[in-house]
């Protein structure tokens, strides 16, 4: 078997640029598992460069990179977050798009709830950058 060692990865016309990092981390431009709770955490993350707490179950994500427009794809599954008696999940919501960045509300939003943090937070973005 032989290895093949590049810097970047385009079509013939020279367009759709990925490095091996990129496709070694799936095709999401942007993707991260976060702890809410507290003082905020990236537990795990691939084109974020930061994470801000707006308040109870309000999250702000930045961008390692810009996407072209606000037109990208970003992608949420479910938040939980503990109480004494039982461990809840609630959907959580994109609240905000940005070229740099996206907002994330966790709030059990059917219901009329207040909004809670999470303790568990996934986020995946697709998308032209």
């Amino acid at each position: 078997m032989s290895t093949l060692k590049v810097n970047n990865i385009q079509t013939a016309a020279g367009g759709s640029n990925s490095t091996p990092e990129q496709i070694e981390q799936g095709r999401a431009k942007v993707w991260i598992k976060m702890n809410g709770t507290g003082t905020i955490a990236i537990n795990d993350s691939f084109g974020v460069s930061s994470i801000a707490d707006n308040g109870t179950g309000f999250y702000t994500i930045n961008f390692s990179t810009a996407f072209a427009s606000t037109n990208y794809c970003p992608v949420t599954a479910l938040a939980s977050y503990l109480l004494a008696d039982s461990d809840r999940r609630y959907p959580l919501h994109i609240d905000q798009v940005e070229t740099g960045l996206c907002k994330v509300l966790q709030a059990e939003v059917a219901n009329n709830s207040s909004a809670n943090d999470g303790n568990f937070i996934c986020v995946a973005i697709f998308g032209d950058q």
